[in-house]
C-alpha cells in the first residue's frame, strides 16, 4: 500500500517560494560549526557507543523518510525510532490497509444486504441478513485499530505538531463520531434507518494516503477554473432552453406538438432534455419530432451540440488538464523538498562524529556504508547507492554535495541485465544455440500463434448458428493439440538456447511458459477424461465439464496467449507499459473516485431505496416471455420499465454502485432521470446531475489528463529506444519522475531553514 507521511508540510511551506522562518537561518558559511542535539547534548562532544548507535538510527530513518517522500517532523529518540520503523513496516501498513478495506466492505453485508445472486427485484431471493452484532463487532475491532493508529501517530509527532494537522484532528472527530453512532446502533438493536457513520467511512481511506491528500488538494484548487466553465455551460444550457421553449411552444394543431409534448412541455423537462443532449445520450431522438416536420429545426440542435458538446466540454478538458497539472506540479515540488530535507538531515546527523568533522561538514565513507546497509530499500537501489559511495573510498570521507548526489541514483532507471548464454562444447549444439536464440524464432512463434487464433476464429464463424451439441469439437481439439505441441517445442528450444535463468529473465517468456504448460495439462486432461478419439463415454453426465466447455477454456487461453506479441512491437509495448504504470500512478485518483462512489451510493440508498418496484403481476410472470408481460402493462418506449432496467436500483449497496457506473457512462442515463423523478420527485434530478458533474465531467477529464501525462513521459523517454531496450529497462515511472525536469531544487538556505524548525531535532549554529 502507499506509504503515508505522518504530517503534511504546512500550507506556507508547500508553496516553494515562501518557506516559513526563512529569516531565522543565515547563509551557510563554510567556516561555521554546526551541531545537533538530542536531549540537550551537542553532537560535537565525546560520547559512548550508545550515542553513536542513536545517530546511525536517526540517519537510517531520515534516509527512509527521504526515499518515501515522508515528513521528517517526528520524534528521534531511540524508542520512538523503533516504534516509527515498526509502524511503517510492511506488516503494519498492510494490516492497516486490510482494516480499511474491511470497514469499507461492510457496506455490502450490512442492511440492505447485497448478498444475493441478482439485484433484479423480480428474480431476487431474500438476501442473507447478518444477525445484530455481527457487522457491529467487526466494525468495533476496526475502530479500535484506527484508535491505535491515531495514538501512534499522535505520539510520534508530538502534541504541538498534532494540533497543527487538520487531517489528524479530523481523524479524531471521525473516529469519535463513529463510536457514538455505533453505540446508538447497538442500543436500537441494529434497527436504525440511517447509519450516518457509513457516510464518513471513506475518510479512513483518504487520511491514510499522502498522495490522495495531495490530489484532493489539487482538485480543490482547480475547482474555481472548473466552476467558471461549468457556469458558462449552465448559461449556454439556460439560453438554449428558453429559445427551445419559444420555438416549440404548444400550438393549436396537435400534429405540430410532438416536440413540445415529449421534450419541451415545461422548464424542468426542457432543461433535462438539453442537458442529456449535451452528453449526446438522447441524440438524435430529441430532435426527431421537430426534424420530421421541418428540417430547419435541426439548426437549433446542431448549434447547441457544437457549442456545448464539442467546444465547451473539450475546453473544460483542456482547462482541467492545464490547471490540475500545474497544481500537481506544486505538490510534487513539496515531495522533492521532503526528499532533499531528509537527505540533508541525515548528513547533518552523520557528520556529528567529532568536533573537527562537524565543523568541516564531512562524513566518513565507512559510516555511510554502515548506514546504507540498515536502510530498507530495493536491492538494485542498494547496489547502485553502495557503488556510488565506494567511489569515495580512497578519500575516506564525503562532503555535503557528494552525499546528496549519491541519492540521484533513486531517480534513474534500473537496467535489467540478462544472464549470459550457456556455453556448449559441441559445435553442433553451438550452431543450434545460435539458431534457437535468434530473434526470427520469436517472429515465427508469433506467426504460429496468429495462425492458431485465426483457426479458432474460423471455427467460431462456421459454428455460429450451431448448438454446442452439434459442433465438431474433436476436430478443433486435434488442431489445438498440434499448435500446443509447437508451443512446447518453442519453450524447450529457448530454454536450451538461453538457459533456465536467461529464459526466465524475460517477463514475456514467463507468461508464455506458464500458459503453454497450462494448455498442455488441459489437453492431456481432455484426452484422458474423454478417451479421444470417438469415445461413447460422456463425462458431463457424471457432473464433469463437457467437452465443449473444456475446448472453450483452451480456446480462451490460446487467445489470451496471443498477447505475447505485445513486447515485440515497440509502440504496442509502450502503450502496454503506460497502462501498467497507470495502475500505480492512478491509485490516488482511483482511491478518491472510490470515495465519491461510496458516498453517492450511501446517499442514493438513503434517498431512493425501494422507490421503484415492479408491479406485482410482473413479478409473478417473471418466467414468462416479454410479449405476455407487455400485453398486461402499458410501457412507453425507451423508459426504465420498457428497457427492463430493474436490476439498476438503490435497493442495496452493490446495485447502487452499478447504477452510478451506468450513469457515469451517460449512455441512456435519461431513463434513470425520468424514472426516479416520476417515482419520487423532480428534485431527484439534482442528485443525478451532481453525480454526472462529479464523475463524468470532472473525473473522466482528470483521467484523460493523467493518461496523457503518463504517455507523453514514456514516449519522450523511449522514443529513441529499440524493442530490446524497452524490455531491458524497468521504467519506475512515478508522479515525481513525471515532473522531474520541471522541478526546482531547494537551496541550502531553505533546507537549513526547514531543519531549524524541526520540533524534535534541534540544530545549533
Amino acid at each position: 500500500m502507499e506509504t503515508n507521511g505522518l504530517l503534511a508540510v504546512n500550507e506556507a511551506s508547500e508553496d516553494y517560494g515562501s518557506l516559513p522562518g526563512r529569516e531565522r537561518a543565515g547563509p551557510p558559511g563554510s567556516g561555521r560549526r554546526r551541531s545537533h542535539t538530542y536531549g540537550g547534548q551537542p553532537c560535537g562532544v565525546e560520547r559512548g557507543t550508545d550515542a553513536e548507535e542513536l545517530y546511525i538510527q536517526q540517519a537510517v530513518v531520515l534516509i527512509e523518510d527521504a526515499m518515501q517522500y515522508r515528513s521528517i517532523n517526528h520524534r528521534v529518540d531511540a524508542r520512538s525510532l523503533r516504534l516509527y520503523r515498526g509502524y511503517y513496516s510492511s506488516i503494519c501498513q498492510w494490516g492497516l490497509g486490510l482494516t480499511i478495506a474491511v470497514v469499507l466492505l461492510l457496506a455490502f453485508v450490512e442492511r440492505p444486504s447485497s448478498l444475493s445472486i441478482s439485484s433484479d427485484p423480480r428474480h431476487r431471493s431474500a438476501p442473507w441478513e447478518p444477525p445484530c452484532g455481527f457487522t457491529e463487532g467487526i466494525e468495533m475491532v476496526c475502530l479500535l485499530v484506527f484508535c491505535l493508529d491515531l495514538a501512534v501517530k499522535g505520539y510520534l509527532i508530538g502534541w504541538e505538531e498534532f494540533r497543527k494537522s487538520k487531517w489528524l484532528i479530523a481523524y479524531t472527530v471521525v473516529i469519535s463520531f463513529s463510536f457514538i453512532d455505533w453505540v446508538l446502533s447497538v442500543s436500537m438493536a441494529c434497527d436504525e434507518k440511517l447509519r450516518v457513520r457509513r457516510l464518513i467511512r471513506p475518510f479512513f481511506l483518504l487520511q491514510n494516503s499522502s498522495m490522495m491528500k495531495k490530489t484532493l488538494k489539487c482538485i480543490k484548487r482547480t475547482l474555481p477554473e472548473i466552476a467558471s466553465v461549468i457556469l458558462l455551460l449552465a448559461l449556454h444550457l439556460c439560453l438554449f432552453t428558453m429559445i427551445g421553449m419559444l420555438l416549440f411552444a404548444k400550438s393549436e394543431d396537435p400534429k405540430m406538438n410532438g416536440e413540445w409534448k415529449l421534450h419541451f412541455r415545461d422548464l424542468p423537462t426542457s432543461l433535462t432534455s438539453l442537458l442529456v443532449l449535451l452528453t449526446t445520450a438522447n441524440n438524435p431522438d430529441v430532435m426527431i419530432p421537430a426534424y420530421s416536420l421541418n428540417r430547419a429545426y435541426s439548426i437549433f440542435f446542431v448549434t447547441f451540440s457544437v457549442i456545448g458538446t464539442y467546444c465547451l466540454m473539450n475546453l473544460l478538458t483542456a482547462i482541467i488538464y492545464n490547471q490540475f497539472r500545474g497544481y500537481l506540479l506544486m505538490s510534487v515540488q513539496t515531495s522533492i523538498i521532503r526528499r532533499r530535507l531528509g537527505i540533508r538531515a541525515a548528513f547533518q546527523v552523520l557528520s556529528c562524529q567529532g568536533a573537527q568533522q562537524a565543523a568541516e561538514e564531512h562524513v566518513a565513507v565507512e559510516l555511510v556504508l554502515k548506514t546504507m546497509a540498515r536502510v530498507q530499500m530495493k536491492s538494485y537501489y542498494r547496489e547502485a547507492l553502495t557503488k556510488e559511495v565506494h567511489k569515495y573510498a580512497d578519500v575516506g570521507y564525503m562532503d555535503r554535495e557528494q552525499f546528496r548526489k549519491i541519492f540521484d541514483e533513486l531517480d534513474k532507471d534500473c537496467i535489467k541485465e540478462h544472464p549470459a548464454l550457456p556455453q556448449y562444447q559441441s559445435p553442433v549444439l553451438q550452431k543450434l544455440q545460435v539458431v534457437f536464440s535468434h530473434y526470427f524464432l520469436t517472429i515465427l512463434g508469433n506467426a504460429v500463434a496468429l495462425a492458431n487464433v485465426m483457426c479458432i476464429c474460423t471455427v467460431l464463424v462456421l459454428n455460429a448458428e450451431k448448438s454446442t451439441a452439434e459442433r465438431d469439437n474433436y476436430m478443433i481439439e486435434i488442431i489445438n493439440l498440434c499448435f500446443i505441441l509447437y508451443y512446447l517445442f518453442e519453450v524447450c528450444v529457448k530454454i536450451f538456447a538461453f538457459g533456465w535463468k536467461g529464459y526466465l529473465s524475460y517477463r514475456n517468456n514467463i507468461f508464455d511458459c506458464f500458459l503453454t504448460v497450462l494448455l498442455l495439462v488441459l489437453q492431456i486432461t481432455i484426452f484422458v477424461t474423454y478417451r479421444l478419439p470417438f469415445s461413447q463415454w460422456d463425462p458431463s453426465s457424471h457432473g464433469m465439464l463437457s467437452l465443449w466447455e473444456m475446448v472453450r477454456l483452451i480456446n480462451m487461453l490460446i487467445v489470451f496467449r496471443f498477447l505475447r506479441i505485445i513486447p515485440d512491437i515497440k509502440l504496442m509495448s509502450l502503450v502496454a507499459s503506460t497502462l501498467l504504470d497507470l495502475l500505480k500512478n492512478l491509485r490516488a485518483f482511483a482511491g478518491i473516485l472510490m470515495v465519491v462512489y461510496y458516498v453517492f451510493a450511501v446517499l442514493g440508498i438513503w434517498l431512493f431505496e425501494g422507490s421503484i418496484t415492479p408491479p406485482s403481476e410482473m413479478s409473478v410472470l417473471s418466467n414468462t416471455s416479454m410479449e405476455n408481460v407487455t400485453s398486461n402493462f402499458s410501457m412507453q418506449c425507451g423508459t426504465y420499465e420498457q428497457l427492463e432496467y430493474w436490476p439498476n436500483n438503490f435497493d442495496d449497496f452493490a446495485a447502487a454502485i452499478m447504477l452510478l457506473y451506468n450513469v457515469m457512462v451517460v449512455n441512456n442515463w435519461q431513463a434513470f432521470l425520468e424514472a426516479y423523478s416520476r417515482h419520487t420527485t423532480d428534485w431527484s434530478k439534482i442528485y443525478f446531475v451532481c453525480w454526472w458533474l462529479t464523475s463524468s465531467v470532472m473525473w473522466v477529464n482528470l483521467f484523460v489528463a493523467v493518461i496523457l501525462e503518463n504517455f507523453i513521459y514514456k514516449w519522450d523517454r523511449s522514443h529513441s529506444c529499440s524493442v530490446t531496450d524497452v524490455e531491458r529497462i524497468r521504467y519506475e515511472t512515478s508522479v515525481q519522475l513525471m515532473f522531474r525536469e520541471q522541478i526546482q531544487e531547494p537551496t541550502e538556505e531553505e533546507l537549513l531553514c526547514q531543519l531549524n524548525l524541526h520540533p524534535h531535532l534541534h540544530l545549533h549554529w
